[in-house]
């Protein structure tokens, strides 16, 4: 009895690893250059909000100091 159940978690396994590896076969991978051109975009956008949200919090900051008058 127990042997049944241990060859069923180990076919579940080998299933969903088997399930994974078709799925990625189906996956439409980027180009090299793809790849580096949304890289670059992702690192400008993050540098980008970066300066924004140091600018908010340095107009944030200031309001705060005039509201509170420190």
């Amino acid at each position: 009895m127990a042997d049944k159940k241990e060859s069923k978690k180990q076919n579940a396994i080998q299933r969903y690893f088997r399930e994974t590896a078709g799925e990625l076969r189906k996956v439409s991978w980027p180009t090299r250059q793809e790849a580096i051109n949304l890289t670059i975009i992702v690192i400008v956008v993050m540098v980008f909000m970066g300066f924004f949200l140091a600018l908010t919090d340095v107009i944030a900051a200031r309001l705060m100091n005039l509201v509170l008058g420190i």
